[in-house]
């Protein structure tokens, strides 16, 4: 059987980082070492507790939770209470977890991780990149300890989701991207050109709704109001992209992209209407090593369209199927 893969889960639990967590939390084969929150979705410190809140639903509360960063090194915060709710959860309004996040900062806790572990921890980004990059200054040498980075993040031939040329977890701090996607560590970025493309439906919400276990009664009563939002907001329909629970599954090699150049990246930082792009130099998608300037990054551009399937199979309780990837 293949090793565990080792994650750092930095998120900003709103209602696709807590689907990510469960996809997560289902596999025997992963083990989340810990969960670091950052703004975003909902403030930092709403994302941990909501994140205590699925590690409890699972038995999970042995997984330390730990805060980071409530705005970007502007000062700055743009919520998403619109898309998932004042509460982060689709204003399901449940209880208070019984756990408490711990009292280490979330930079603070990636640095510690990864010099205890070094080569060994995968950081999985599911928000703004505000706790990574406070981690790259508090420890240089963090690229070297890390295995790998996997981001959500970004847009390249598709539209952004926050601007019209930025998606929101970049454009939420462009200059903390700017950094981490220049650092020099192994990077896959999974960006908006295929997460729009996987669509998690109401037929999918309905498998959940007739499994019946406290999981998926939670996940399809979160996702009421997630599927409310695209079909009145995005797809005129009842569907719902499947932003982190993708770039989850592509970090633990059960999704393999079928186009994933390795490729050069950079983020616009400045005031003009293209802050927070993602510039990447596509053009290397059309040799397997491009050889090109600052190419570091891999970039995820194609997926099968299959993984809302998986997912729904894994939250149900049926293993699906695993494709690991090098």
């Amino acid at each position: 059987m293949a090793s565990k893969e080792t994650l750092i889960v930095d998120c900003d639990t709103g209602i696709d980082d807590a689907l990510a967590l469960l996809y997560l939390l289902h596999d025997p084969e992963v083990e989340i070492r810990a969960v670091t929150t950052v703004f975003g979705n909902v403030d930092a410190t709403v994302a941990a507790g909501n994140t205590l809140r699925v590690l409890e639903l699972v038995g999970r509360e042995d997984i330390p939770v730990a805060i980071g960063a409530r705005s970007n090194w502007r000062g700055t915060a743009d919520l998403a209470p619109f898309v998932h709710g004042d509460d982060g959860l689709g204003n399901t309004g449940l209880p208070a977890p019984a756990a408490a996040p711990t009292s280490e900062p979330a930079a603070e806790m990636i640095v510690r991780l990864a010099r205890e572990n070094p080569g060994r921890l995968h950081v999985l980004a599911l928000g703004p990149l505000t706790n990574l990059a406070t981690a790259l200054l508090l420890e240089p040498d963090l690229p070297r300890l890390v295995k790998h980075v996997t981001i959500m993040g970004g847009a390249v031939r598709h539209p952004g989701n926050s601007t019209p040329a930025a998606e929101a977890n970049i454009h939420n701090d462009p200059e903390a991207a700017r950094m981490v996607l220049r650092a020099g560590w192994p990077v896959t970025l999974v960006p908006l050109d295929v997460t729009m493309t996987e669509v998690f439906t109401e037929d999918h919400v309905d498998r959940l709704r007739g499994a019946g276990t406290p999981v998926t009664r939670f996940v399809a009563t979160i996702l009421a109001h997630y599927l409310d939002f695209y079909e009145q907001n995005v797809f005129g329909a009842r569907g719902a992209a499947c932003h982190d629970p993708l770039a989850a599954a592509i970090a633990v090699g059960d999704v393999s992209p079928v186009l994933a150049p390795v490729v050069a990246v950079d983020v616009d930082t400045g005031d003009g209407p293209g802050r927070g792009a993602t510039v990447a130099d596509i053009r290397g998608q059309y040799r397997d090593f491009p050889a090109q300037r600052g190419a570091a990054v891999r970039v995820v551009l194609g997926t099968e369209r299959t993984f809302p399937e998986l997912l729904a199979d894994r939250l149900c309780g049926r293993a699906g199927t695993r494709r690991r990837v090098a």
